[in-house]
């Protein structure tokens, strides 16, 4: 996989279950549930107003990189991520068998 941006640091909140950073406008989150050695990324929290979709994306990729790492499978059900993944196929391989994008 490709080098990511690791100046965002990630807190993975497991009381919250979210992945979280800190952007000057607020809190980024990317909310998840477990089940099977399966990751499913349930929502993507911003603060109000926030439009920058690049910062959204890297913490996307830092996500599915600590995903990866962890050797989870990813179950997108958020439609963001669902897009996500349609415009970068390359973690699509994160996908657990018989789920197409």
């Amino acid at each position: 996989m490709e080098t990511i941006e690791k100046t965002m640091e990630i807190k993975d909140n497991t009381f919250a279950r979210q992945f979280e950073t800190t952007v000057p406008e607020g809190m980024l989150a990317v909310e998840y549930s477990f089940q099977e050695k399966k990751i499913f990324l349930t929502k993507i929290n911003t603060p109000d107003s926030f439009q920058n979709e690049e910062k959204i994306n890297t913490l996307l990729k830092n996500v599915l990189e600590l995903s990866s790492e962890k050797n989870y499978r990813v179950v997108p059900i958020h439609p963001k991520i669902v897009l996500f993944f349609k415009k970068n196929p390359k973690y699509k391989e994160l996908l657990p068998p018989g789920i197409r994008i």
